[in-house]
C-alpha cells in the first residue's frame, strides 16, 4: 500500500499549447525527468478528433506508454452539454457521451475516467453497466468549492437554493448498487490555505499598490476573507480591492483530516498546486506555501489510500503576461512538486 508518483498532461500546458510538446514527449518528460510511470490525461489535450479516436492515435499512444514502462492512470473527460448546439443535454445523451468516453479511456488503456463534481450522479450511475463491461472506473471529481464534509454553517459558494452534498450522493450510490467501479478524484485545492510569490507578483503587475499587496500578506489567513476584503476596501478602495479580489477570496472548502471520509472510494488524487518554492530549512527541498501537502499525506496514510497523486500545476494563469523567457518553468515545477512527494513518503 503506497501513495504513488504520476502527473496530468495540465501541468503542461504552455508547452503543448506552443507545441513544443506532444503526447510522446509527455510521456518521456514524465519518465525522464521524474522517474515515476503515472500519467494522467485531458482527452482532448492530445485526441485530435474527440470524442472520436483513431486506431492511428491508439497504437501510438499505447506503443509509447509501453516503450517507457508507463502507466495509464487516470483520462479526464468533461461534459459539453451544449455540444448540439439547438439543445442542453438530457440525463440519457450525457450518459451515452459518458459510455463513449469510457470506451476511449479503455482503449487508450486507462483504469480511471475523471468527470466534473457537476455531473448529476444518476448519469454516472446509468452508465456503470459500461464501466463494468470494458473494466474503467468513473471518478467524479471534488473540487473547491464543493465541501467534503457538509456543515450547518457551509457557505452556499454555487448559489445553490441549498447547499448539496454530492459527496454523500455518490457515497450513497456506490453503496447501495455494490460496485467496484465508481469512486472519487478529489482535487487538492479544497485544501488551499495561502497564496504563492507569483500570485502576489501578478497582483503588482496588474496596478495593486506596493502596500496593499503587503497588507494583503500580512492578514491572509489570520482573519476571514470578508473581514479582510471589508478592512482592505476602507484603507485601499474598492477599485484595487478589485483588482486583488480573486487572492483575497482565495479559500479552501475543506480540512485534510476530512479525507478520512473518502479515502476508501478513492480512485486517484489531482495534486493541485500553483507554485513550488525552495524550503531554507531543508538543502534541495521545496515546498508549497498555499497549500499542507504534509497534513494531507498525514492523512492519506492513515486512511490506507493506495493510488497515484498527479501533479496539476496551475500557476501558468498568473505568469501568462509574461514574456516566455519569464513564464513559469512547467517541467521544473513539477520536478521540485515531486521532490516534495517523494520525501513526504510517495514512490
Amino acid at each position: 500500500m503506497a501513495i504513488h508518483r504520476g502527473v496530468s498532461s495540465y501541468s503542461y500546458q504552455n508547452l503543448i499549447f506552443d507545441r513544443k510538446m506532444d503526447h510522446r514527449d509527455f510521456i518521456r518528460t514524465v519518465r525522464e525527468d521524474l522517474d515515476t510511470d503515472g500519467i494522467e490525461l485531458i482527452d482532448e489535450t492530445f485526441i485530435d478528433d474527440y470524442p472520436f479516436l483513431s486506431e492511428e492515435f491508439e497504437y501510438d499512444w499505447k506503443n509509447t506508454i509501453a516503450r517507457y514502462n508507463m502507466k495509464s492512470v487516470t483520462m479526464d473527460i468533461y461534459l459539453d452539454v451544449l455540444q448540439f448546439r439547438d439543445h442542453v443535454m438530457n440525463y440519457a445523451e450525457a450518459t451515452e457521451r459518458l459510455k463513449r468516453d469510457i470506451i476511449i479511456a479503455s482503449r487508450l488503456g486507462f483504469e480511471n475516467v475523471r468527470c466534473l463534481i457537476s455531473i448529476p450522479v444518476p448519469v454516472i450511475e446509468a452508465a456503470l453497466p459500461t464501466a463494468e463491461k470494458y473494466n474503467v472506473r468513473i471518478g467524479q471529481e471534488i473540487h473547491a468549492p464543493m465541501p467534503l464534509v457538509l456543515k450547518p454553517d457551509t457557505p452556499n459558494r454555487l448559489h445553490f437554493h441549498a447547499p448539496i452534498d454530492e459527496v454523500d450522493r455518490m457515497i450513497e450510490m456506490i453503496e447501495r448498487t455494490g460496485t467496484k467501479h465508481a469512486g472519487f478524484v478529489p482535487d487538492m485545492g479544497l485544501f488551499q490555505h495561502g497564496l504563492t510569490p507569483i500570485m502576489y507578483a501578478q497582483a503588482l503587475r496588474s496596478g495593486a499598490p506596493e502596500e496593499a499587496v503587503a497588507f494583503l500578506k500580512e492578514k491572509k489567513g489570520t482573519l476571514p476573507n470578508a473581514e479582510l476584503q471589508t478592512i482592505m476596501t476602507e484603507q485601499f478602495g474598492a477599485e484595487i480591492v478589485a483588482k486583488m479580489g480573486r487572492l483575497i477570496m482565495t479559500q479552501g472548502s475543506a480540512e485534510p483530516k476530512e479525507l478520512l471520509k473518502v479515502c476508501p472510494y478513492i480512485l486517484s488524487i489531482h495534486g493541485k498546486f500553483y507554485e513550488m518554492v525552495e524550503d531554507p530549512t531543508v538543502p534541495g527541498g521545496y515546498y508549497d506555501p498555499s497549500t499542507d501537502y504534509a497534513e494531507i499525506f498525514k492523512y492519506l496514510q492513515e486512511g490506507g489510500f493506495d493510488g497515484y497523486i498527479n501533479s496539476e500545476l496551475e500557476g501558468q494563469g498568473y505568469c501568462n503576461d509574461l514574456p516566455d523567457a519569464e513564464m513559469l518553468d512547467e517541467r521544473e515545477q513539477v520536478r521540485r512538486q515531486h521532490e516534495m512527494f517523494k520525501a513526504l513518503g510517495a514512490v
